[in-house]
């Protein structure tokens, strides 16, 4: 019975949190399309779009335009990569 009843719970938490988990999330919507417009003009492409769907999913946002405007989101502009420079593209 206990072993019922805590599968059936566990089932019924997974389906809440997959209705309260934010659109703004790598790969969603949201941050495809603001990570394929801030990556438009970037030479390497691959790179920025991985990096940027990082910084998005962590940040939920993402700074307007293909460079530049970090200071929209200060999650984005803050986040540093292993040697201290920008994580965020």
């Amino acid at each position: 019975m206990m072993k019922l009843n805590f599968s059936t719970l566990l089932l019924v938490a997974l389906v809440l949190t997959s209705f309260l988990i934010p659109a703004t999330i790598a790969g969603s919507e949201f941050c495809d399309s603001k990570c394929n417009f801030r990556c438009s003009k970037a030479g390497r492409q691959d790179r920025c779009l991985k990096y940027c769907g990082i910084c998005c999913a962590e940040c939920h946002c993402v700074p307007s335009g293909t460079s530049g405007n970090k200071d929209e989101c200060p999650c984005y502009r803050d986040k540093k990569n292993s040697k201290g420079g920008p994580k965020c593209p």
